[in-house]
């Protein structure tokens, strides 16, 4: 049986279309936060309800990442983002003409299948091709959409209403759409062997993980996948709930808020993209202990909250700590187990990742609904904690000898 393709995108250009897809992917999930607290007065919802928006969301995610592998080598890279923006376009029209929750609720597993295969989609792509500065960049592109969405909705509330915020959202989805489908047939597969699969080339050595047993590759998959679903609940829940904090606990005006919102989104953005274009890049292992070890200080410090400016640093401080440990355990996917399973291990764990990023958010959301909003600091700084216990664990299991 011949070894199965990778499937990589074929040119400079499709670098440059990938950026642009991570920052239109993440354009909304620094939109919604910052826009609920308006959209909730417009529908008379609950504040709690955007936790049932992420959790509807999350289902269609997770749904299609346990079938983006099979996906990309039938349809290929291009076509499968293509699809992808045309989902996105139709399901954030139902955004910006919702007459009620009703429809937002109706449209939001819709919206979850989309960004699922496109995250999932190119993360595969390029993690498997061992670019470690192009993952690094994409996620920094996603970055500048997640910074730049909030005051993308803090300009449409200003002026009026935020529905137009979501009609620019949809008007770049369809963009997206149109120029992956131009582009779809110049994706050609060419692979950039690793060093390690030169090794193998050279010494017919398989990865050192072809040789456990199926309980101990079980226990390292769900093991990883529990990283990437907590870590994620962490950076998605403190962004989703930021606003509504600044605005229902520290009492910020809207602008004030809006600012905040781009402090936290901003600082994930500039460290990913500084990881990105250092001249010498980190080990991957010291972003995820560095990062997810100053993000319990920054989430305790929110949790303290001496004065407004301290919470409001903390958030900045905390979107800086977790900036590369996303694309840092992405990348540590192939190494901890070969390049043949890490093809369908990292769609797994992007899965995984949308479902914590959704269900932990919602669970914020419930939380905040039972108590009030100051749950939010101790809440964020268990999920902290955990990230750091869990990151420990996985490499007991699965020690990263680079």
């Amino acid at each position: 049986m011949g070894e199965q393709p990778r499937p990589t995108l074929a040119s400079r250009s499709s670098d440059v279309l990938s950026l642009g897809s991570f920052v239109v992917l993440g354009l909304p999930d620094g939109m919604l936060g910052t826009a609920w607290p308006s959209m909730r007065s417009t529908f008379g919802a609950p504040v709690g309800a955007l936790g049932l928006i992420l959790l509807l969301a999350t289902a269609g995610s997770v749904l299609v990442t346990a079938f983006v592998g099979p996906l990309i080598r039938r349809l290929g890279v291009p076509t499968l983002l293509a699809l992808a923006g045309a989902l996105a376009a139709f399901g954030y029209t139902g955004f910006a003409v919702a007459p009620g929750l009703g429809l937002v609720l109706g449209v939001a597993v819709l919206l979850g299948v989309s960004g699922g295969m496109m995250d999932a989609g190119l993360n595969t792509a390029v993690a498997l091709t061992g670019r470690q500065r192009l993952l690094n960049l994409l996620h920094g592109a996603y970055g500048v959409g997640t910074a730049i969405g909030p005051l993308v909705v803090t300009v449409a509330i200003l002026s009026g209403s935020w529905r137009p915020a979501y009609l620019v959202q949809v008007s770049l989805d369809l963009l997206l759409a149109v120029l992956w489908l131009r582009h779809r047939r110049r994706d050609r597969p060419r692979p950039r062997a690793t060093a390690h699969q030169q090794q193998q080339a050279e010494t017919g050595d398989p990865h050192p993980a072809a040789r456990w047993s199926r309980r101990r590759y079980t226990a390292v998959v769900v093991a990883g996948m529990s990283v990437f679903f907590v870590y994620t609940g962490l950076e998605v829940g403190a962004g989703q709930w930021e606003a509504s904090y600044c605005r229902g606990h520290l009492n910020l005006s809207p602008g004030a808020t809006g600012l905040a919102a781009f402090g936290y989104w901003g600082a994930l953005t500039a460290v990913r993209i500084g990881l990105a274009l250092l001249p010498r890049p980190v080990s991957s292992q010291a972003v995820v202990r560095w990062g997810s070890g100053i993000a319990v200080l920054a989430a305790a410090a929110i949790w303290w909250q001496p004065d407004t400016a301290v919470a409001v640093a903390g958030f900045v401080v905390l979107g800086g700590a977790l900036a590369g440990v996303f694309p840092a355990l992405i990348s540590l996917t192939p190494v901890r187990l070969g390049e043949r399973r890490a093809h369908n291990v990292i769609s797994w764990q992007v899965g995984a990742a949308a479902a914590g990023g959704a269900g932990l958010s919602a669970l914020i959301g419930l939380l905040i609904g039972a108590t009030s909003l100051a749950i939010l600091g101790p809440a964020i700084t268990l999920l902290a904690l955990i990230v750091v216990a869990a990151e420990l664990i996985l490499n007991r299991l699965a020690p990263v000898t680079r």
